[in-house]
């Protein structure tokens, strides 16, 4: 294995930086000449079965942390596997944080670049990757590389083809991205619309101008409650809290999405804000009773999280606990439906109005965004970058009906069919059931196939087909 450019310099997070490198090529090295590449990971915001492992794993729990906050170029040189969780509490005293943060505390910086990411800043900062100034990938051929989007990078096809790869091309191991600076409260203001048509209108202009009604719009995301209840939530990083308002805090009994149906002012710390979602997992936690207010004076305010919250789900999946209930109970079996998709701004109210029809759930979370940089292609998921997208998320299960069964996918094959007519893509973090064609269709196929093929010639790294599609 050789090291290109990786940072073995003396001093405090060079030295500890160099040392985690040294074990990953030892480990390397002992693993067959013929052996897959993989990591050993404890924890997971996957949402698709994979295939149990058959050979060792690449041991990298050392990998998460920040290596060094620079505040006055306004970077951080960050190790992959670091959850924002750790990355936000390590930017924030600077008054810093990433240009975009996902939404849930567990998910990895490296996770988010490789396997795409989101939230309410993405209308203006792009996605994870957009703001990865360069990054050191372990590639299937066992090479570390150092690469960048530069025009004199010899690796910079990997830099591009990398976000969407799922690991398929390899792992990051160190990532220098931008931070931008914070204040320390976010003001909420809710907006209603009574039909999507108004609320797309809405997201049009405000992406556009970055503000609503004269005010600043630093975050913009929105539920959808029914199709004649739909809100935006414009959000205003300011140093004092506005005149006639107090904190909220939402991660003790008060739950964050209703009062988005309750308040048309909030305020929350920046540090909250971020993690808004987290405590309830959106509106997920419901699943679990975790919102009745009984059980939740019970339930410990330090388990009110999404990585608690997935624990649960694995072993309904593990165990198959729902659907052997259901069949206890003589009730239909349900179909899971975890998905994000993204449509065109101007499809969304024809997309929203199939969903209500045809899929029922409710609520649901919708997140505008925009390519940072017109100028740029990421092929693997190549947006139209004069275009404003929606991000629609919906997460939770339906009946089946005429005794079909949950894992042939009925509904969402269907989703999967509305979204492609209408121009959009969805992500690849849960099930997918396209055809190989279709798939190397949607998701840079040729490009993909070519840069697979310099970097992992040996196919020690599964295919990302194999990944998304195959169930592993």
């Amino acid at each position: 294995m050789t090291t290109v450019n990786s940072a073995t310099s003396s001093g405090t997070w060079q030295g500890r930086y160099a040392a985690l490198l040294g074990d990953v090529r030892g480990q390397f090295a002992q693993l067959s000449p013929a052996a897959p590449i993989r990591l050993t990971k404890s924890t997971s915001n996957l949402f698709r079965a994979r295939a149990a492992a058959t050979s060792p794993g690449l041991d990298v729990a050392g990998f998460d942390g920040v290596l060094h906050v620079d505040p006055v170029n306004r970077s951080a040189e960050v190790l992959g596997m670091t959850t924002y969780e750790h990355l936000v509490d390590a930017t924030l005293p600077y008054g810093l944080m990433p240009l975009c943060v996902p939404q849930l505390r567990t998910i990895t910086l490296g996770g988010a670049v490789t396997g795409l990411g989101i939230e309410s800043a993405s209308f203006r900062s792009g996605t994870p990757h957009e703001s990865v100034i360069e990054m050191d990938i372990l590639t299937g051929s066992g090479d570390i590389l150092t690469v960048s989007g530069a025009a004199d990078d010899p690796h910079r096809d990997l830099f591009f083809a990398f976000p969407n790869s799922y690991g398929s091309l390899g792992y990051a191991l160190r990532l220098k991205i931008e931070l931008e600076p914070t204040k320390p409260f976010v003001h909420l203001r809710h907006v209603h619309f009574a039909t999507a048509r108004e609320m797309t209108q809405a997201i049009q202009e405000i992406v556009d101008a970055k503000e609503f009604e004269g005010h600043r719009v630093d975050f913009l995301d929105g539920a959808v409650f029914s199709a004649t209840e739909q809100y935006l939530t414009l959000g205003e990083m300011v140093e004092t809290i506005p005149a006639g308002l107090t904190v909220s805090d939402y991660t003790g009994m008060d739950v964050y999405y209703r009062s988005i149906q309750q308040r048309t002012h909030d305020v929350l710390t920046i540090h909250d804000y971020l993690w808004r979602w987290d405590t309830d997992w959106f509106w997920c936690s419901r699943a679990f009773g975790a919102q009745k207010p009984a059980i939740r004076r019970m339930w410990p305010k330090s388990k009110l999280r999404s990585d608690v919250y997935w624990k649960l789900i694995a072993l309904d999946r593990k165990y198959s606990i729902a659907n052997k209930l259901a069949k206890l109970r003589r009730k239909p079996l349900r179909e899971p439906i975890v998905q994000d998709i993204e449509v065109p701004a101007d499809q969304l109210e024809e997309f929203l109005d199939f969903f209500h029809r045809e899929v029922g759930i409710e609520p649901i979370w919708v997140c505008p965004l925009k390519q940072r940089d017109p100028d740029v292609v990421w092929p693997l998921y190549e947006f139209d970058p004069n275009v404003t997208y929606v991000n629609v998320g919906f997460w939770s299960t339906v009946p089946m009906t005429d005794g079909a069964d949950p894992s042939e996918g009925i509904i969402n094959r269907r989703i999967e069919r509305k979204v492609t007519e209408l121009h959009g893509r969805k992500s690849l973090y849960s099930t997918a059931y396209y055809d190989r064609d279709e798939f190397a269709s949607i998701y840079g196929g040729k490009t993909y196939a070519a840069i697979k093929k310099i970097y992992d010639p040996e196919d020690r790294l599964l295919g990302l087909y194999e990944k998304v599609v195959g169930r592993q």
